[in-house]
């Protein structure tokens, strides 16, 4: 018997005891009867169904697993943990929990309330504050590349609080690229011409300047919306229409051969 290192059980320090005859692990194995007397002493027999299985948890302990009949539990187990601190010593019980099987129904995975809001979320009256600490937002004063400057604005206060840093900008930028608007959806893929040749096209300021803007064509679909220079519709300014038939139509002709005819003579 070789000793290993002991861990915690129930706030007692246990010695374990790895055994080259496996008994321990087999007194926890056949310890069927007693994980299903505590699982029917927690919930009745009428919940208790079928052993499943059983999985050890270390070298001194082990989870029997029986079905749960319990409504609304569909896939859980009733799982009995059982433990010993050593060979020709008793099995007892640690715990009796339930737990949910492979195919079971469990809630989604906890999500913070202010990750959980998605665009579109938003309504009227609501209100959504920033987290101080959000990446996408610096001082309003770093803006300015002169020092001056940002030392007399923020002195001062002049100007906004905070404006978009650039993680925040690259952020604006990769989701209107890859939206509604960007140069990948089916409307700009079938338009004749992109934004940036558009009469209607008015550029954004700034770093996005060379590859937003705003649509101020009422008849698009993206009117008021910032659009990526590569995007595109049917609306395009410089798009003509051309405005001949286009049903092949002969040439008249003039058949004035009937001019030269000879009077007919009288007999």
């Amino acid at each position: 018997m070789t000793p290993v290192n002991p861990p915690l059980h129930n706030g007692v320090m246990t010695l374990l005891l790895t055994l080259d005859d496996g008994s321990v692990q087999r007194a926890l194995t056949d310890a069927v009867d007693l994980a299903r007397e505590a699982a029917v002493e927690e919930a009745g027999p009428e919940q208790v169904g079928a052993h499943t299985g059983v999985h050890f948890e270390d070298a001194v302990s082990a989870s029997h697993l029986f079905e749960a009949a319990v409504p609304g539990y569909r896939g859980w187990h009733w799982s009995v943990t059982v433990a010993t601190a050593g060979p020709d010593l008793p099995v007892t019980v640690s715990e009796v929990v339930l737990t949910p099987g492979p195919d079971a129904l469990v809630a989604p995975k906890w999500v913070p309330w202010e990750r959980r809001v998605r665009p579109g979320d938003l309504g009227v009256g609501d209100i959504f504050p920033t987290d101080a600490e959000d990446p996408r937002l610096v001082p309003g004063y770093l803006q300015s590349d002169d020092p001056a400057v940002e030392e007399v604005a923020h002195e001062a206060g002049l100007g906004r609080v905070r404006v978009l840093s650039r993680y925040g900008r690259l952020e604006a930028a990769s989701r209107w690229r890859s939206g509604e608007f960007g140069p990948r959806s089916d409307m700009a893929r079938s338009a004749p011409a992109s934004c940036g040749t558009c009469g209607f096209y008015l550029p954004l300021a700034g770093s996005l300047r060379a590859a937003f803007g705003v649509c101020g064509n009422e008849i698009a679909p993206a009117d008021g919306h910032v659009v990526n220079v590569e995007y595109g519709c049917g609306a395009h300014s410089e798009i003509e229409v051309e405005t001949t038939s286009s049903v092949p139509v002969a040439e008249l002709v003039y058949d004035d051969s009937l001019l030269d005819m000879e009077p007919l003579r009288e007999q």
